[in-house]
């Protein structure tokens, strides 16, 4: 199975929050972290916390953070939610595509029941399991750097 980037944009957000859940994360710092569009980013954090996945916050000191504990966040259910969008084959869609052998089509069943068990495997695994250790701050050496 294959995760869109919006998807793959929504977890690196919520990994570097998992490390550092105790403060607000902008979208323009996470974006260039780790090198990816802020555009699409912002989309994901919306559909975050449409899904109360995260809470945002306006104004000075604002930014996205956990709405729950990272342990409380199973990595199956935030992937299902940014997937929510993006049908694993046409007859997936919400108005059930074009697909013309719909009707006799037995695959169907196999790819939802696949999808299924994907999206309970990873249930087995938190947001905690995952978690990105905390930011070196801007200017700092990384780790493992010469010094």
């Amino acid at each position: 199975m294959r995760l869109t980037s919006f998807t793959d944009f929504g977890l690196r957000a919520l990994m570097r929050m998992a490390g550092e859940p105790d403060r607000a994360h902008s979208t323009a710092e996470i974006a260039a972290e780790f090198g990816i569009s802020r555009n699409h980013l912002t989309k994901a954090i919306q559909a975050l916390a449409a899904a109360g996945i995260v809470e945002t916050r306006r104004g000075a000191g604002g930014g996205a953070v956990l709405a729950k504990r990272p342990d409380l966040l199973r990595v199956g259910d935030i992937v299902a939610v940014l997937e929510e969008r993006s049908a694993l084959v046409e007859c997936f869609q919400r108005d059930g595509g074009a697909c013309v052998i719909t009707p006799t089509c037995r695959l169907k069943g196999m790819l939802a029941a696949a999808r299924a068990r994907f999206l309970d495997d990873l249930n087995a695994h938190t947001l905690a399991d995952c978690a990105l250790p905390a930011a070196a701050p801007q200017g700092s050496p990384s780790v493992g750097a010469n010094r």
